[in-house]
């Protein structure tokens, strides 16, 4: 399964590129470029920064031994069982369950939990929780959610350019029907960059839970905490942050919407509990 779904993401990542690069080819080398170096430079950035943006944005606080010794005990000992750093550990205002890693490398990685979750749930299934987040951290998922981000950030930016130059270009026969021809291009290919992101982030969720529950030896503790976190979440979502972050977390934080699987930031749960109860150690 670590296979089938490493080299799902390797394709996905394939199939954006060969959407960036034929986009690029119709609009020009400059504006190609100029769009590439903008959005790379904003995307590093976020990169660099991701741990302190997002620990902001979700208020987390730098926790204390002291006051969460069961969190701390159950980080040490994923830390022991993944072969990782101990990364810095952050605790965030809420009683909505969920948690998140992030940071650029396992040498600058953090995980923050709310506290929902430590109350919500048994040592076994926070145990769960915190493995599927190191998972993130020891496959680079933080990397691989940039560069994903960064070439459609880049189509999305061309296909405006393309908007534009539909909207305001030529008024002879010819010049509109090119110019509707631009514009449908400019709609359409940024929703299939969206949908090829979003597969690749449900793809990585996917691993992160093959890849904890080995850490730790157990699917069904991660699975009973997924259902968990799901139901509550509906009843007690997340107030504060913002949809562009829901797929740094374990599951979703905000109440779900009505949208169709292709726009969904992680897979179904019961794909997800189905998969980790049928695993084998």
């Amino acid at each position: 399964m670590a296979i089938k779904n490493q080299l799902k993401t390797a394709v996905l990542l394939a199939l954006l590129t060969a959407v960036f690069l034929w986009v690029g080819s119709l609009f020009g080398r400059t504006g190609f470029y100029f769009a590439l170096i903008f959005v790379g430079i904003m995307n590093f950035g976020s990169y660099w920064f991701s741990d302190k943006i997002v620990l902001w944005m979700y208020r987390a606080k730098e926790a204390k031994e002291s006051e969460y010794p069961k969190l701390y005990k159950i980080v040490k000992e994923v830390a022991r069982l993944s072969n990782l750093p101990m990364p810095k550990v952050y605790v965030m205002p809420t009683n909505s369950p969920n948690a998140f890693a992030t940071g650029r490398s396992p040498q600058h990685a953090a995980v923050a939990a709310t506290e929902g979750i430590i109350k919500l749930l048994d040592e076994d299934e926070l145990k769960g929780v915190i493995a599927h987040e190191f998972a993130h951290i020891k496959n680079r998922d933080i990397l691989i959610s940039t560069v994903a981000g960064t070439i459609a950030g880049v189509i999305s930016y061309i296909s405006n350019m393309f908007m534009w130059s539909a909207m305001f270009g030529g008024r002879d026969d010819d010049s509109r029907g090119n110019a509707i021809s631009l514009l449908v291009l400019a709609i359409i290919t940024p929703i299939i960059a969206s949908i090829i992101q979003l597969a690749i982030s449900r793809s990585r969720e996917y691993f992160a839970d093959e890849t904890g529950a080995k850490f730790v030896r157990n699917g069904n503790a991660l699975a009973d905490a997924l259902e968990k976190i799901e139901k509550n979440v509906d009843v007690n979502p997340m107030r504060f942050g913002s949809q562009a972050t829901a797929h740094l977390f374990i599951s979703s934080p905000f109440r779900r919407q009505a949208f169709l699987s292709l726009f969904l930031t992680h897979p179904p749960t019961k794909d997800r509990t189905r998969r980790l109860r049928e695993m084998k150690f």
